[in-house]
């Protein structure tokens, strides 16, 4: 089994950054893909970035490519999310997320394991 653990969120406001971060404990995650989601109230959970098991190819929803950064440390099985220059349609609930394999998926159904999430909320 693999537990994900999600820190970082809080409230900010519009312009500000945050740093989500992700720690893996159960069993190891650096042969796999990791992703975030994200999923703000009345809507469908979302996919935000991935980065695949290497950590050398990250992918990015339009909405918030060149404002979001995704990266792994694998020795430390974490993964983080640099989130910059927030807007209030960035408030939502982040997933983490482990990929089923060590490509990246844009869908849910590429991910086994989740965490519990953690809440951003950004004030205009």
């Amino acid at each position: 089994q693999v537990q994900l653990v999600e820190s970082g969120g809080g409230l900010v406001q519009a312009g500000d950054s945050l740093r989500l971060s992700c720690v893996a404990s159960g069993r190891s995650v650096s042969s796999y893909a990791m992703g975030w989601f994200r999923q703000a109230p009345g809507k469908e959970r979302e996919f935000v970035a991935a980065i695949n098991w290497s950590g050398d190819i990250p992918v990015y929803a339009d909405s918030v490519k060149g404002r979001f950064f995704i990266s792994r440390d694998s020795p430390k099985n974490t993964v983080s999310l640099d989130m910059n220059i927030l807007k209030p349609e960035d408030t939502a609930v982040y997933y983490c997320a482990r990929g089923v394999s060590g490509t990246i998926g844009t869908t849910q159904g590429a991910y086994a394991y989740w965490g519990q999430g953690t809440q951003v909320t950004v004030s205009s």
